[in-house]
């Protein structure tokens, strides 16, 4: 049910560190990499209204727009703020 994620991508300059990654659910880590959804750089969950312009749906996801996601205890493994906005500029669709 959960996907390890890379908020950028390898292919695209990303490297594999825990501090380029997400555990994400699965539906979750698709629309992710799709620009559907994103983690803001305080780490709140973002989504797009492009989901329900392109697909009539989404209820589900924006019901946890705005949500904290949690933190890992050890604060060298939190998601690098630079990647995370880097996925806001370069894949979220706003």
């Amino acid at each position: 049910m959960l996907d390890a994620a890379h908020i950028r991508p390898y292919a695209k300059g990303g490297h594999h560190e825990l501090t380029n990654g997400l555990l994400l659910r699965k539906d979750i880590h698709r629309l992710f990499d799709l620009g559907y959804v994103t983690v803001s750089s305080d780490n709140h969950f973002e989504v797009s209204r492009r989901i329900k312009e392109k697909f009539e749906n989404g209820r589900h996801y924006y019901a946890m727009q705005g949500t904290k996601l949690a933190e890992p205890k050890n604060v060298a493994f939190s998601p690098s703020s630079e990647v995370l906005e880097w996925h806001q500029r370069e894949v979220f669709l706003k």
